[in-house]
C-alpha cells in the first residue's frame, strides 16, 4: 500500500522526524527509505536501538497517527493507481490490498477509494510474519480463494517483491522511493499510469514468463 497504491513515504519520513526530535535523536531521509518495506515491528525496534524510549507498540501507534493524520488531508494517489482498480472492477477481478501498516491505516487509505476496490485487505497486524516471508501474499490469496500462483501482486519494495514471489505470485515491481534490482522473480514496470488491463498482465508475467 505504503508507495505502491499511495506515495505516503514521504509521510512516514515526517513522521519519523517528529518521533526522533522529541527525544533529540536524529534521523535523515536517507535512515528513513531504508525502513521501506519494513514490518512495522521491525522499525519500531529500529528507533528503540536508537534510543528512543518507548514500547514497540507505542511508537508504531504514534507512528501511525501521525501518517493518518496526513492522509485525512491529502491522500496522494500513485499514478494510474485507481484506473487500474476501476478496470479491475469492470472486469470482475477480485483483488487484495496487503500491507504491512496496520488497520487503522490501511481502513483510511480504503476510505478513499471507491466502495468494493477490495475484496479483502490484509494489514501488518493480521499476520504473524511480516514481509519478506511470504505469509501476508499467501494470506490474501487465500482471502480471495485463490492459491498466490493465480495472483498478480504490485510492489514497490525489495522485501515486498520477494514476500509476493516466495509465495508464488506473479510479481510486478514499481519502484517509487528506492530502487529495486532486476530479478528474475520479478517484472519491473516504471509505472502503471496509461496502461490497460491487458498491458498490465502481460507487464507483470513477461519475466517470469521467460
Amino acid at each position: 500500500m505504503d508507495g505502491t497504491i499511495v506515495d505516503t513515504e514521504p509521510y512516514w519520513i515526517e513522521a519519523e522526524h517528529r518521533l526522533t526530535a522529541e527525544f533529540g535523536l536524529p534521523w535523515s531521509q536517507e535512515d528513513g527509505l531504508k525502513l521501506v518495506g519494513n514490518a512495522l515491528t521491525v522499525s519500531a525496534q529500529v528507533f528503540i536501538d536508537l534510543g528512543v524510549p518507548l514500547e514497540p507498540l507505542e511508537i508504531i501507534n504514534r507512528l501511525t497517527r501521525d501518517v493518518i493524520a496526513q492522509v485525512q488531508e491529502r491522500v496522494p494517489f500513485r499514478p494510474g493507481v485507481r484506473e487500474l482498480f476501476a478496470q479491475l472492477r469492470e472486469a470482475g477481478i477480485p483483488s487484495a490490498m496487503v500491507t504491512m501498516s496496520f488497520r487503522p491505516l490501511a481502513d483510511a487509505v480504503v476510505a478513499s477509494l471507491p466502495e468494493g476496490s477490495f475484496d479483502a485487505v490484509i494489514t501488518g497486524d493480521e499476520v504473524q510474519h511480516g514481509k519478506p516471508h511470504p505469509e501476508p501474499y499467501e494470506v490474501g490469496a487465500k482471502a480471495l480463494g485463490l492459491r498466490p500462483q493465480e495472483c498478480i501482486a504490485i510492489e514497490d519494495s525489495l522485501n515486498g517483491a520477494l514476500s509476493a514471489s516466495s509465495a508464488g505470485a506473479h510479481t510486478l515491481v514499481v519502484p517509487c522511493h528506492v530502487d529495486i534490482p532486476e530479478d528474475p522473480r520479478w517484472s519491473i514496470a516504471q509505472s502503471l499510469e496509461g496502461l490497460s488491463l491487458e498491458e498490465f498482465q502481460r507487464a507483470a508475467i513477461a519475466r517470469q514468463s521467460q
